[in-house]
C-alpha cells in the first residue's frame, strides 16, 4: 500500500515528521518497506537561466551556456535544441545523481569545452516521457530554488506492508485512524457534501449470488477529459496512470478509502442492471482487452442484453468511459469476499479491486462511496445527479462480545487502566458500552474474538512498552519432549546422511505408471491432482527417489546416493499411512582410481543401509531374520526382507526389477532399500538415568575358522545364528569370510566358511576349553542345517 505524506495529512491533522510517522506505522503493524523522498533524490538539483547560449565551435548540434544559478555563473554544454537565452530550466550541479540513469556528474570537456554540471529533461528525471529538449520552467521560477518544490515533487511516499487481515488500511482514511488512536495526531473528520438531487434514477437494480447489496445513480451532462494536475499527481506518486477524470476519481477513492467503484458510460448500458450469477457460454472483453468466459459460480455486473463485467473484480470495455462520455451510472457494490477469489483465481485476473474485495471491503462503505465519488464528479466534471437505488441490504458482519478487561493482564502481563483501553478502542472505531459490551467497526472484519481486542489493545499501546521479562529457571533440565515417531523419524535421518546418502524431498503424488509400478492402491487417485504426473499419492518413497536419480544422471552424475524419510500411503483412510525411509544407490561403490579395481553398489550395500537404520533405532542385528519374500519391484534373486515377525516388515532391500527398470525407463542395477521404523515397538521409558555396566575383557580373544559344506538352499544367516547360539557366553562374534562351490564339494551344495571369534572374561581359555566350544559350534550348526564339517 503506497500513499504521499500529504494525502496521509489530508485524514490526519499532526505535527509529526516524517520519520516519526514511518516508526510509529511500524510498530502498530503496519511496517514501512520503503520511503521515497523525491526532495531528497533531487537535492542537487535547482532551478537555473540560461544566459547566453552560442554555438559550439566543435560540435554543431552543441551550444556553450552561460547559466546563472544560485552560486553564480557557470557554463554548460548543452545539446537540446531549445536552449537559449532566457530559457529557465532543472541544472543538475556537479556530483549530482541522475535519476534516469545513475550517472555521477562531475566536471567534464565536451569537444575541448569545459561542461559544469547539465540541464536536464523531464525523461532524465524520471518526471516524464520527455527527452527531446529540457524542461521549460514559468518566467517567474526562482533561481536557485530546490527543483523538487518547483516541479512538486516534495511530498515523500511511503510504502507499507499491509497483512491479508488489515483490509481497512487497504485506505489512506484507515492508515490515519491507527495512527491518531496510537498518539500521532487527530482524525479529522470525514466530511461529505451531499450532491443536490434532479429527479429519479432511470435504471433499476437487483443481486443475486455473491453480493449482499448494489446501490449507484445516474449523473448526466458531465464533461470529462485529464483530471486535475493534484489527482494525476496523487496517482502517478504511488505508480498508478492517469486515464481520465471519471476512472482516475474511481481510483482515487479505492486507495483513499479502500472503496472501489466503477463507473459506466450510461449511453452503452442497455435497461436496468442486475449483479447476478454468471451463465454458461457469456463471455465479455475487459478493461485489460482479454476476453472471458463467465461461468455460474461468478457474480457479474450485467445489463438487460449482456455482461459488463466481473462484479468486484475488473469492468468490461465495452461500458468504459471515454472523452466522449456524457451521462455516467456510478456502481457501488459489497461482494461476499469467498467469490472474489474464487473467481479471480479461476480466471487469473489481478486488479486493485480484487485485492481489497477478497480481503473483505467496509460493507458500510457503499453509501459513503457513492455519496463521495458522486461529489467529486459533480465538483470536477460537473452534471445533475440522479437520485440512488439500491437492490438488497447491507449486511452486518460486526462481531459483538462481552469484554473482561483484565483479560489484558492475563494473556499479556501488561496492566493497563481500564480508561486507557477504552480509549484505544474508542479511536479504533470500536463501540464500548459501560459495561464492556463491545461492537467492532464495519470495516474489521478481522475482529472474530475477545482475544482480538486484546491484541488490538496492546498494539496501539506499543509492544516497545511492553517491559521484558525472563523466562524462570526450570531444574532440573525438562524431559525431552519428541514423540516417537519425531524420534525415529530423526534417528533415521541421522543414521543414512551418515552412510554418505544425500536427502532428498520428493512429492508426495506420483504417476499413475509409478503408482502401478510400486504396488499403489487404485483409491489412491487424486480428486483434483496439481498435474496430470502427480495424480496419485505415493505408495512408496522409491518413486520419486528413482525419478530423482533419473534426472541427474541424464546430467552426468554418475556415482550417488539419495535418501529420503517421509509418508506414504497404503489406502486413503486415516491409519493406511505409515513412516518409510528409503534409499536409493547408483553407479560404483568407489570413485575412478588406478589404485582399487571399482565396484558397482550391489544389495548387500542396501542391507548395510537398512541395518544401519535399525542399529540407530535400538534393534540387535543378531535378533532380526530374513527370507526373500519382497515385493514384486525388487529382483527376486538380489533382494530380501528383514524382520522380527513375519507379518511385520521392518526393512526391504535390493536391486530394482529389470522389467520395472525397463518400463520406466530407468537403468539396471540400481540399489534400493526401505526401513519402516513404526513397525517396531515405542522404545520403553527407562526408570533412571543410570546407564548399564560396561563389559569390557582385558583378556586375549581367540579365533577359530570353520569351512561347513550345506545344501545352497540353506542360508547363510542360519549357520551365524547356530553358532552364535552355540555359547552365547563365549561366543563375542561370527563372521563369514567365504563361499566356495566347485571341485571338492557336491553337486548342490556349497561351502561356507566362518571366523567365530571367543572372548574370554574370566580366564584365558586352555585348549581343553577352546575344543569343547568348538565341538558345540559344529554340533550346533550340523543340527540347524544338517551342515558337515569339511577337514
Amino acid at each position: 500500500m503506497k500513499f504521499t505524506l500529504s494525502w496521509l495529512r489530508d485524514h490526519l491533522d499532526t505535527a509529526a515528521t516524517l520519520d516519526e510517522i514511518t516508526e510509529r506505522l511500524t510498530l502498530i503493524g503496519l511496517e514501512v518497506e520503503t520511503v521515497n523522498n523525491p526532495a531528497e533524490t533531487l537535492a542537487d538539483f535547482e532551478v537555473a537561466e540560461i544566459v547566453e547560449a552560442k554555438p559550439h565551435p566543435e560540435a554543431d548540434r552543441l551550444q556553450v551556456c552561460q547559466v546563472k544559478t544560485s552560486a553564480g555563473m557557470t557554463q554548460v554544454v548543452c545539446g537540446a535544441p531549445n536552449a537559449r537565452a532566457g530559457l529557465k530550466g532543472i541544472l543538475a550541479r556537479e556530483g549530482a545523481t541522475i535519476p534516469a540513469n545513475g550517472l555521477v556528474l562531475g566536471k567534464a570537456k565536451i569537444r575541448g569545452v569545459e561542461s559544469r554540471g547539465m540541464m536536464c529533461s523531464g525523461a532524465e528525471l524520471n518526471i516524464s516521457d520527455d527527452h527531446d529538449g529540457i524542461i521549460e520552467l514559468p518566467a517567474g521560477a526562482e533561481v536557485g530554488a530546490p527543483a523538487a518544490d518547483i516541479l512538486g515533487l516534495n511530498d515523500p511516499v511511503i510504502e507499507i506492508a499491509i497483512t491479508p487481515n488489515r483490509p481497512d488500511c487497504l485506505g489512506v482514511r484507515g492508515i490515519a485512524r491507527d495512527l491518531a488512536a496510537a498518539g500521532l495526531g487527530t482524525l479529522k473528520e470525514d466530511k461529505i457534501t451531499p450532491v443536490a438531487i434532479q429527479g429519479d434514477c432511470p435504471i433499476s437494480l437487483a443481486v443475486g449470488s455473491g453480493c449482499g447489496v448494489f446501490t449507484g445513480r445516474v449523473i448526466r451532462n458531465v464533461k470529462n477529459g485529464a483530471s486535475p494536475d493534484w489527482l494525476q499527481a496523487r496517482l502517478k506518486a504511488i505508480g498508478l496512470r492517469p486515464i481520465n477524470t471519471l476512472v482516475d476519481i474511481t481510483n482515487y477513492i479505492s486507495f483513499d478509502r479502500g472503496r472501489p467503484l466503477h463507473v459506466y458510460d450510461l449511453a452503452r448500458v442497455t435497461g436496468n442492471m442486475a449483479a447476478r450469477a454468471g451463465q454458461d457460454g457469456e463471455t465479455f472483453i475487459a478493461l485489460d482487452d482479454e476476453e472471458y468466459t463467465v461461468t455460474p459460480e461468478d457474480c457479474v455486473i450485467a445489463d438487460e442484453a449482456s455482461v459488463l463485467g466481473l462484479g468486484g473484480i475488473m469492468g468490461g470495455k465495452a461500458s468504459g468511459c471515454e472523452a466522449t462520455t456524457q451521462d455516467v451510472f456510478i456502481e457501488s457494490a459489497w461482494f461476499d469476499p469467498t467469490y472474489i477469489a474464487l473467481s479471480g483465481r479461476r480466471h487469473g485476473i489481478e486488479s486493485d479491486a480484487r485485492y481489497r474485495f477478497e480481503r473483505g471491503v467496509d460493507p458500510a462503505s457503499v453509501d459513503t462511496g457513492l455519496a463521495l465519488a458522486s461529489a467529486m464528479i459533480v465538483e470536477l466534471c460537473g452534471g445533475e445527479a440522479s437520485a440512488s437505488v439500491t437492490a438488497g441490504a447491507i449486511p452486518d458482519l460486526r462481531f459483538k462480545a462481552q469484554f473482561d478487561p483484565r483479560l489484558v493482564l492475563k494473556r499479556t502481563g501488561v496492566d493497563l487502566d481500564e480508561a486507557r483501553m477504552r480509549d484505544i478502542l474508542t479511536a479504533l472505531g470500536f463501540e464500548v458500552s459501560q459495561d464492556w459490551q463491545i461492537v467492532a467497526p464495519s470495516w474489521r472484519p478481522d475482529i472474530t474474538g475477545v482475544v482480538d481486542l486484546v491484541e488490538e489493545i496492546i498494539r496501539i499501546h506499543g509492544l516497545d512498552n511492553v517491559p521484558s521479562t525472563p523466562l524462570p529457571i526450570i531444574s532440573p533440565v525438562a524431559r525431552p519432549i519428541l514423540t516417537d515417531p519425531q524420534r525415529k523419524t530423526r534417528q533415521s535421518r541421522r543414521s543414512l546422511a551418515a552412510r554418505g546418502l544425500v536427502e532428498a524431498v520428493t512429492w508426495s503424488f506420483v504417476s499413475e505408471t509409478y503408482a502401478t509400478a510400486f504396488g499403489g492402491d487404485p483409491a489412491l487417485r487424486l480428486a483434483n491432482p496439481i498435474s496430470a504426473d502427480l495424480s496419485h499419492m505415493r505408495p512408496s518413497l522409491l518413486p520419486g527417489l528413482l525419478a530423482a536419480v533419473a534426472r541427474n544422471t541424464d546430467r552426468g552424475f554418475a556415482d550417488f546416493g539419495l535418501f529420503e524419510v517421509g509418508t506414504v500411503f497404503s489406502g486413503p483412510q486415516p491409519g493406511e499411512q505409515t513412516l518409510s525411509a528409503a534409499a536409493v544407490r547408483t553407479g560404483d561403490r568407489v570413485p575412478r582410481d588406478w589404485r582399487q579395481t571399482r565396484a558397482a553398489f550391489d544389495s548387500f550395500d542396501a542391507k548395510a543401509d537398512c541395518l544401519a537404520v535399525l542399529s540407530s533405532l535400538g534393534v540387535d542385528a543378531g535378533s532380526l531374520r530374513s527370507s526373500q519374500d519382497v515385493p514384486s519391484y525388487y529382483h527376486p534373486g538380489q533382494s530380501g526382507v528383514l524382520y522380527r515377525d513375519p507379518r511385520q516388515p521392518l526393512a526391504y532391500f535390493g536391486t530394482l526389477h529389470p522389467a520395472v527398470a525397463a518400463e520406466l525407463g530407468l537403468p539396471d542395477g540400481l540399489v534400493l532399500c526401505e526401513v519402516f521404523p513404526l513397525n517396531l515397538p515405542a522404545a520403553k521409558a527407562r526408570k533412571g538415568q543410570t546407564k548399564p555396566v560396561l563389559q569390557m575383557s582385558n583378556l586375549q580373544a581367540v579365533h577359530r575358522d570353520f569351512a561347513f559344506e550345506v545344501a545352497d538352499t540353506v542360508a547363510v544367516e542360519e549357520i551365524i545364528r547356530a553358532a552364535k547360539g552355540a555359547d552365547k557366553s563365549l561366543i563375542d562374534g561370527v563372521h563369514v569370510f567365504d563361499v566356495f562351490v566347485g571341485q571338492g564339494v557336491q553337486d548342490g551344495h556349497k561351502s561356507i566358511a566362518i571366523e567365530v571369534t571367543l572372548q574370554p572374561r574370566q580366564a584365558t581359555l586352555t585348549d581343553a576349553e577352546i575344543e569343547a566350544v568348538s565341538e558345540k559350534i559344529i554340533d550346533a550348526v550340523a543340527k540347524a542345517t544338517a551342515a558337515r564339517l569339511r577337514r
